[in-house]
């Protein structure tokens, strides 16, 4: 495999071979009656050296999963537990997706190849194992737009139609079925530890735990008595940051449960997300969250109680006291990530973090008098710029800006008539010509258009001990 000079070289590296004999179960992928190319994210490629597969060896081994040389010999179903809206259930596990490959990117670093709507597998229950191509194409405008906004995300490597008609309670049906590959830095979960606390396999969870510090760059904490403890204060930094940019971004994600929490601190399994259309702190994004609890303003502290349960987990390996300081880390960690990631898309240097923190008050505050959400007030507020609403709110939005500094605001997306944007609206106008006539310019456009609003954004703003870049 060939690589051109800005790619990474193909390195395969299927470490999780290692622990094969407990984290999954390998499975055979489905046989589709057909494999049709609708996406391949080559940006992702070239980051591990894949940007040169032809379309037809793209199909094979993204569609029916021919292994990709010297790496994983077949597909492996992850095993795992979690936390389901805070009720425990050990049933679970890839019920329609597996780990397929992992190689090096350019700097090294452990990458993934998973996969959703890949068939059935021991832990399906009663699904059918399948994606379907509008669930496929709503996760391709997900990532690439929490990319854009500087979310440590997984990203949409590949999206193959598969030919077969399936049933949904949720989208008109008979509709299309697709196979989806995303690339993300790891798998491992916070329902995996969970599983292996409740099985009572110590051995096994000091195996992961030592997986994952070599393989999860994080900080050192020379002082922590314990690897889990080492671990579980990168983790807790990687999801304080990570709430923090679900925030800035204006993003619910819809379904944080403890088994759609991944270790690396990415944000990865899009189903019932939405953006913010105006600033309202209980905007829920799935219609069958009854109570609000993944509501757009309780997400810092859905994320915080999945910390809580890692740490419960983790209890096996150490005492409690060293991981309880280590989840106390949680609220100051999160309030500077916000600080960082406000001013980073705000487009101004921070002066701190009381002087910050006074700043996304004051912010918030306009958002709401305005009735407008995060795309459309950081878009006219970029470097501090006006105008301001004649309003108290704009007032204080002003005096509080008064003081910073702009960052680099000279692309011409700043001088666009208005900002990208992901409503759900939008994202309904997208689909409908797929559905219609097959016709996908409009997702192509879409993606080119929020890949240039990122470039505009500038380098992303990564927390401390991030996994990712």
């Amino acid at each position: 495999m060939p690589a051109r000079l800005q790619d990474a070289i193909y390195r395969p590296s299927p470490r999780i071979m290692a622990l094969a004999d407990w984290i999954g179960d390998p499975v055979k992928a489905a046989d589709f009656p057909e494999t049709r190319l609708r996406w391949r994210n080559d940006r992702a490629a070239q980051a591990v050296g894949l940007a040169e597969l032809s379309d037809a060896d793209w199909l094979n081994h993204f569609g029916r999963f021919v292994p990709l040389p010297d790496n994983m010999p077949g597909p492996m179903a992850l095993r795992y537990h979690g936390h389901q809206f805070r009720v425990y259930n050990p049933d679970l596990g890839d019920g329609r997706g597996f780990t397929f490959a992992q190689m090096l990117d350019a700097d090294g670093r452990l990458m993934d190849l998973g996969t959703k709507g890949s068939g059935q597998t021991p832990w399906s229950r009663a699904g059918d194992g399948r994606l379907t191509l509008k669930g496929a194409m709503r996760e391709i405008l997900a990532t690439e737009m929490l990319e854009a906004l500087g979310v440590n995300t997984s990203r949409t490597f590949s999206v193959i139609e598969t030919g077969e008609k399936l049933w949904r309670g949720d989208e008109p049906s008979p509709t299309r079925s697709a196979v989806m590959v995303r690339l993300s830095h790891g798998h491992v979960r916070i329902g995996t530890f969970q599983r292996l606390a409740a099985l009572e396999l110590e051995d096994e969870m000091a195996q992961l735990v030592s997986y994952c510090l070599a393989n999860f760059p994080g900080g050192d904490f020379p002082d922590a008595p314990h690897p889990a403890v080492r671990f579980f204060n990168q983790v807790v930094e990687r999801m304080a940051d990570m709430a923090a940019s679900y925030m800035v971004a204006g993003f619910v994600h819809g379904v944080l449960n403890s088994d759609n929490m991944n270790v690396t601190g990415e944000s990865f399994d899009y189903g019932p997300w939405r953006w913010l259309p105006k600033w309202e702190p209980g905007f829920t994004a799935a219609y069958f969250d009854h109570s609000g609890l993944y509501a757009y303003g309780r997400q810092p502290e859905a994320i915080h109680w999945n910390c809580g349960q890692l740490a419960i987990a983790l209890r096996s390996l150490v005492e409690a006291a060293p991981l309880i300081e280590a989840l106390n880390r949680y609220p100051a960690l999160y309030q500077q990530a916000m600080a960082r990631r406000w001013c980073w898309r705000l487009g101004v240097e921070p002066r701190g973090i009381e002087e910050d923190t006074a700043l996304i008050g004051a912010c918030e505050q306009a958002m709401v008098a305005q009735g407008i959400g995060p795309d459309a007030f950081f878009f006219a507020h970029r470097g501090g710029r006006g105008p301001f609403a004649d309003s108290a709110e704009g007032a204080a939005l002003k005096e509080a800006l008064a003081a910073y500094t702009a960052a680099d605001s000279s692309h011409a997306y700043w001088a666009d008539p208005a900002p990208q944007a992901m409503l759900i609206d939008e994202v309904e106008a997208i689909w409908q010509p797929i559905a219609e006539s097959d016709d996908w310019s409009a997702l192509h456009a879409k993606v080119a258009a929020v890949r240039r609003a990122g470039e505009a954004l500038g380098p992303k703003p990564l927390a401390m001990g991030h996994a990712a870049a």
